[in-house]
């Protein structure tokens, strides 16, 4: 059986998943309140001073992304679940801590201080905010995963 990043990551679909996540991004802070400023202000921070930055970082952090959620997929898969986005919304702290395994990594290894000083801002809260986000991301890689 092929892992999720085999399945997710083929130079076939990397360019149309990149762009999915990114506009899963965009829509997930657009809706997003008053209490999610300082989100708001890193990614601004992060687009307006690293050019280029958020399309590498998307690219860079979905093998890392795709590794984490493997064991949530394999469950999912001998579970006969149906809706991925769903299943992976019930065990939200738990898969949300995973993806911030990537992210966390990301920074430490970061060279950028603009980058890592956003993200150090807003990791408190990026539990709850990728927690909300898990049902779309759900059905994004189970979009390109079955495809």
């Amino acid at each position: 059986m092929a892992t999720l990043q085999e399945l997710l990551l083929t130079p076939e679909k990397m360019p149309h998943l990149v762009a999915d996540t990114q506009a899963l991004v965009d829509s997930e802070l657009s809706n997003k309140g008053i209490t999610a400023t300082p989100l708001k202000a890193a990614y601004k921070a992060v687009t307006a001073f690293a050019p280029g930055y958020y399309q590498e970082a998307t690219e860079a952090i979905l093998p890392g992304v795709a590794y984490q959620l493997e064991p949530y997929w394999a469950d999912f898969l001998s579970s006969g679940g149906s809706d991925f986005g769903d299943f992976l919304a019930k065990r939200g702290p738990e898969a949300s801590e995973s993806i911030l395994a990537v992210t966390d990594d990301m920074a430490a290894k970061s060279g950028r201080a603009a980058v890592v000083k956003a993200y150090q801002l807003v990791r408190g809260g990026a539990g709850k905010n990728i927690e909300t986000a898990l049902p779309a991301l759900g059905a994004l890689v189970q979009k390109y995963a079955t495809s």
